[in-house]
């Protein structure tokens, strides 16, 4: 296989569709994530089996997981707790994932736990997953920095790694959960991550908060990552941090990509109707760039 090549993870149905304040109809979510998966997008974080109560525009999680395409697609649910694991497997999913903040004071806000009480969650969740032969990804909320306690060191990255892999667990994403990195925090973060854990499988959740998006996911590319997730037209956020603003987009980092010969699967053309479609279905303007400029060798009249 070409160690060149990218792989996405599109979270448009989980982080996109959370920060939605106006019920899409669940025929509509579907509609978006197979077309996505069309585009040939072979991971999918569909959506999260979390309390209707807390995130009430995935209440339709099972109906979701049920009726979109999964034909040569990894589907992959956010779960919250055991009872999120025992639904996602009802479901089979192919992956859970779960999350725990480097902040202490985010992860109370996000999950109203301490970290250390979330690091136990996961160990029981993911023996009850091991159990039914599937995996789990842990990832690590705020890895960059937290609005709440500022920027931190990358050994306290390190230090709950640790203990998660004490545990089995060899699969995480470093999430940029508030768009607080930088290009060179970003490479530095990840070279010494790979090398302190070289037999780890990392990924990046980067969000555009600051318009940094794009530039802190070539630098990760350059540090050795390969796995990114993205969302359809830059939807998104996290519902418990001030000021976050989408992910990175699907069709721009996708773009960028494609035009600097990077391998990986999805078809820009079909990505960008994709997001016009979306667009329309929302009824507001998506923060996505190429979808309104159009492919960088696009030729109009003069």
């Amino acid at each position: 296989m070409d160690n060149r090549r990218v792989f996405i993870t599109d979270v448009t149905g989980r982080d996109g569709f959370q920060m939605e304040k106006h019920w899409i109809k669940t025929e509509d979510k579907i509609r978006i994530i197979n077309r996505i998966i069309n585009s040939g997008v072979k991971r999918i974080e569909a959506t999260s089996f979390v309390s209707p109560k807390a995130i009430p525009q995935l209440r339709d999680a099972k109906e979701v997981i049920e009726l979109i395409k999964r034909d040569n697609v990894e589907v992959v649910t956010l779960i919250p707790n055991i009872k999120g694991a025992e639904l996602a497997m009802e479901a089979d999913v192919d992956e859970v994932n779960v999350v725990v903040s480097i902040s202490e004071t985010h992860n109370k806000k996000n999950i109203n736990k301490t970290v250390d009480q979330s690091v136990k969650d996961i160990a029981e969740i993911n023996k009850f997953v091991v159990s039914n032969n599937k995996r789990v990804n842990v990832s690590l909320a705020t890895t960059f920095g937290c609005p709440f306690e500022g920027i931190y060191e990358v050994r306290k990255v390190s230090e709950i790694i640790k203990k998660l892999m004490s545990m089995g667990l060899k699969r995480f994403t470093l999430a940029d959960t508030t768009g607080m990195a930088n290009p060179t925090q970003v490479s530095d973060f990840v070279i010494h991550l790979k090398t302190v854990f070289p037999d780890v499988q990392f990924s990046l959740h980067l969000h555009n908060t600051r318009g940094m998006g794009l530039v802190n996911l070539y630098s990760g590319y350059n540090a050795g990552i390969r796995h990114f997730d993205a969302s359809l037209g830059g939807i998104g956020g996290c519902p418990f941090a001030p000021g976050a603003t989408g992910n990175v987009c699907l069709e721009d980092v996708v773009h960028m990509l494609h035009y600097m010969n990077i391998p990986l699967d999805p078809d820009i053309d079909e990505l960008i109707k994709a997001a016009k479609q979306m667009e329309t279905l929302l009824g507001y303007k998506l923060p996505g760039q190429v979808m309104r400029a159009g492919i960088s060798t696009a030729t109009f009249e003069s």
